[in-house]
C-alpha cells in the first residue's frame, strides 16, 4: 500500500497513517526525515512571525541601510547629496559610508566591496542586509554585498517605516525629514 501524503498534512498526521499502514514511528522521527529533505511539514501553514519578532530574533545579525540627503548652494547652483548610512540593529552602531551627488552603479558597487570587506569591512560579521527599493541599490550592488555571505533584504513595496532604526537616526540628523 502506498502512502500519499497531502501537502496539508503535519509531523501527526504523517506519523498516524504510517502507524495505521504498520510503520509505527514517532512524530519526532518524521519531523527529522522531512527536515533532512527540506520538506515543510505543511507548507500551506503559514509560519510567519512579525515583523517585531524576526527583528528581536536576528537583531545580532541585522544591519539596515538607507540613504538621507541635503542640499547646498555651489558654484553650479542647487546640489542635492546623497548622503549612506548603515546601522547595526543590536548595538545602533552607524557607519557614514559615503556621499555622493551621483550615487552612481560604479559608486554603489564600491560601497559595497568596502561594506563588504572580509577583514576591515562594517557588515563582515552580519548574515542580513535590510534595505529599501531605492533603485541605487541596484542589482551590482545586492550581489557584491551577497557574494560575501550577507542576503541583501529587500523589504516589500510601500512598507510604512519597516526600518525603524535607521529611519529615527536619519531624522535625527535631519528634523523636516519625513
Amino acid at each position: 500500500m502506498e502512502l500519499h501524503i497531502l501537502p496539508t498534512w503535519g509531523y501527526d498526521r504523517i506519523r498516524g497513517a504510517l502507524t495505521n499502514l504498520g510503520h509505527p514511528v514517532s512524530g519526532r522521527t518524521v519531523g527529522n526525515i522531512l527536515n533532512k529533505h527540506a520538506i515543510e511539514p505543511a507548507p500551506d501553514r503559514k509560519r510567519q512571525s512579525s515583523w517585531k519578532t524576526f527583528l528581536e530574533a536576528h537583531c545580532d545579525d541585522l544591519a539596515s541601510i538607507d540613504f538621507t540627503t541635503f542640499e547646498a548652494w555651489t558654484k553650479a547652483g542647487l546640489v542635492t547629496h546623497y548622503l549612506l548610512f548603515v546601522m547595526e540593529i543590536a548595538t545602533r552602531r552607524v557607519c557614514f559610508a559615503g556621499c555622493t551627488a551621483n550615487p552612481d552603479e560604479p559608486w554603489m558597487v564600491r560601497i559595497a566591496g568596502n561594506l563588504s570587506d572580509p577583514e576591515y569591512g562594517f557588515l563582515r560579521p552580519k548574515k542580513f542586509l535590510i534595505m529599501d527599493r531605492d533603485a541605487k541599490f541596484c542589482e551590482e550592488f545586492r550581489a557584491t554585498i551577497e557574494q560575501v555571505g550577507i542576503e541583501a533584504v529587500r523589504l516589500p513595496p510601500r512598507s510604512p517605516h519597516p526600518t525603524p532604526h535607521i529611519e529615527r537616526f536619519r531624522r535625527s540628523l535631519n528634523p523636516h525629514y519625513s
